[in-house]
């Protein structure tokens, strides 16, 4: 039962919006006889988000770790792999029949919220997360002011955006093109020089922080 809910979840969520679904559709869809399925096995929509985004999460983490375990093994710092270690085990999904496409238009939404929608993983850090595994070792890569710009995050969302653009129009013929652009564009934000003019903007924005959090103490 619950792989049914999990999936009629998906196609809804993807379809409509997370907001836009009530858990009386998700039942519906479903072909869940008990009126109280969905509330049964995962209390609430937050669950049920939690359940779409755990089913995927285990496939991404293990390729995700696998080319970043072959990019230090090569020890030399390239940001193009490291881009490429960003993009390529979610573009998997495009191809998996068991809602990788869905998964990738929910990932969009959830990663482009101002607020996270719910907490997907342990509010702990959690050493196996192929992510902050990740940005540990964009990071030296990357100016003090990239990172102060959160940089990495932009490339996140840039790469859960596409992705998830490219999962609405699926199935293509071919994905390697556009993945291979999107982890260009990637490896460009991560690389891109920051101008003065952005940087004195930083510098000001900063210093107003700085002075509020000053004047609370």
């Amino acid at each position: 039962m619950k792989p049914r809910l999990i999936s009629a979840a998906e196609q809804l969520f993807a379809a409509r919006g997370i907001d836009a679904v009530s858990l009386r559709e998700i039942n519906r869809a479903s072909g869940a006889r008990n009126a109280i399925a969905v509330q049964y096995h995962f209390e609430d929509r937050a669950g049920v988000v939690r359940a779409v985004m755990e089913k995927h999460r285990p496939d991404i983490e293990a390729r995700r770790h696998a080319m970043l375990d072959q990019y230090e093994a090569e020890a030399a710092p390239d940001l193009r792999s490291l881009a490429a270690a960003l993009v390529r085990p979610l573009a998997a999904k495009l191809a998996d029949l068991d809602g990788g496409p869905e998964y990738l238009q929910i990932h969009a939404e959830l990663i482009n919220r101002p607020r996270p929608a719910v907490e997907t993983t342990a509010a702990a850090p959690d050493s196996h997360d192929s992510i902050q595994r990740w940005r540990s070792l964009v990071q030296p890569l990357l100016g003090e002011d990239a990172v102060r710009l959160h940089r990495r995050f932009t490339a996140m969302r840039l790469a859960a955006g596409e992705l998830g653009r490219r999962a609405s129009t699926a199935p293509h013929t071919d994905d390697r093109l556009f993945v291979s652009h999107l982890i260009d564009l990637v490896t460009a934000v991560l690389a891109a020089p920051i101008s003065d003019e952005t940087l004195r903007l930083a510098d000001d924005r900063d210093s107003v922080r700085s002075s509020h959090v000053s004047g609370r103490r």
